[in-house]
């Protein structure tokens, strides 16, 4: 009887829309309690082990019930809204962040397609909604989360609230540059828009991922994430040493958590959507259930489950990056994208057209591969002597030598 209902395409994404929903908060939940265990584990330390369900029986279970916990403070904490704020946008700006990052995995091929009577008449897509226009809905909803952040620390009337959010505003709009050019590169490749389309591109190309092929431009979708998610070492607009908390000074109980919830929801389905574009999304190759002729049921688990361990592995490499890396001064982060991020994006897009317009003479797999890996190489190159020719030409001009500082012009009495 479910399965009659489930064989339409509307009831199937409803009910897709709730469970996959329920498992993206579920890891926003334990992702403080996931990171938290990172921290500690790069500084030598235990980590949260004091809250379990069973604490009760002594069973602890490795701090389990920690975000429980932390969920129950935020509820009770008192709600401060300080005087003069601008208490509609002071308000909006938290549900802003939080509404525009959940809504991002409605369009993210969790599945492939799945066959629920086993006889190939009722297929149904393993996503919520399958738009032409996937990818620039999602582009769009990563464009409106920097209303959040402005909102947020303009309507809180703070010093510190405002310059974090006027560097988040300039951090974001820099850094969708690079991934915009990241994401022509794939886009050119599989020659859609539509993000199912992008996978099967790549498992038909010989099971071969684009970051294999492009594996500079993985790397630079990858690390503006990082950017556009305010991790470190891009957290400017967070920087505590330098602005308490930047635009969430004044924020406190669950609009604070509102925020901590949208950054979390926000890595969870920017790491799905590198995943889709660059890592197969839900593929694995020579596993027979991962490949799109499989539409059982069973495939379809198979499937959900490589690609939310995908995204735990990404989520792991955010916490690392994070407790490894120092924060980038706002000029280097600036410098970083216009610089070195932007020109390299627009040669990686250049390699990609050239790729595109001379395999259409049936180039066999490893002699695309060999053409992508010597135009990501050449790229590399140009950029890094560019850089370091704009770096001796800076020297020239403001007298450094190396690593000292300025010679101070004569008579200028410093």
């Amino acid at each position: 009887m479910i399965i009659e209902w489930l064989k339409t395409q509307w009831h199937f994404s409803a009910v897709l829309t709730a469970v996959v929903a329920g498992v993206i908060l579920g890891l926003v939940a334990y992702a403080s309690l996931f990171e938290r265990k990172i921290a500690a584990w790069c500084q030598d330390r235990h980590g949260p082990n004091r809250v379990g369900f069973f604490g009760l029986f002594g069973w602890r279970l490795w701090g389990l019930g920690q975000p429980i916990a932390d969920g129950l403070k935020f509820f009770v904490k008192e709600d401060i809204v300080p005087a003069k704020v601008d208490k509609p946008l002071y308000v909006a700006a938290p549900a802003i962040c939080l509404i525009v990052a959940t809504m991002g995995f409605a369009v993210i091929p969790w599945g492939g397609v799945v066959d629920l009577d086993g006889d190939g008449q009722w297929d149904v897509r393993c996503q919520v909604a399958s738009l032409d226009i996937g990818l620039l809905y999602l582009l769009g909803l990563g464009a409106m989360g920097v209303y959040g952040v402005v909102l947020g620390g303009w309507a809180s009337n703070n010093k510190y609230s405002l310059y974090g959010a006027l560097r988040g505003t300039a951090q974001l709009l820099s850094y969708e540059i690079p991934i915009g050019l990241a994401i022509l590169v794939a886009v050119l490749m599989a020659g859609s828009v539509r993000l199912e389309e992008i996978i099967l591109a790549q498992v038909g190309e010989g099971n071969c991922w684009y970051a294999v092929k492009h594996p500079i431009a993985f790397l630079l979708l990858w690390a503006a994430m990082f950017a556009e998610t305010n991790r470190m070492p891009f957290d400017l607009p967070e920087a505590e040493q330098e602005l308490v908390s930047g635009y969430l000074t004044e924020y406190s109980s669950m609009k604070f958590s509102m925020f901590f919830m949208a950054e979390y929801t926000h890595m969870i389905v920017g790491t799905a959507f590198l995943a889709v574009l660059f890592l197969g999304g839900w593929h694995l190759p020579f596993i027979p259930w991962l490949q799109p002729e499989s539409t059982s049921i069973f495939a379809m688990l198979c499937k959900m489950a490589v690609m939310i361990g995908k995204v735990v592995f990404f989520m792991w490499l955010y916490m690392l990056v994070r407790w490894t890396l120092p924060r980038f001064r706002f000029d280097q982060l600036m410098r970083l994208a216009w610089q070195k991020m932007v020109p390299a994006g627009i040669g990686l897009a250049g390699v990609a057209a050239i790729v595109v317009y001379i395999r259409g003479s049936e180039m066999s797999l490893w002699r695309e591969v060999a053409l992508c890996w010597a135009g990501n190489v050449a790229v590399v190159v140009v950029a890094v002597l560019v850089s370091l020719l704009a770096r001796q030409r800076g020297d020239r001009v403001t007298g450094r030598q190396g690593n000292l500082p300025a010679v101070p012009a004569a008579g200028s009495g410093a």
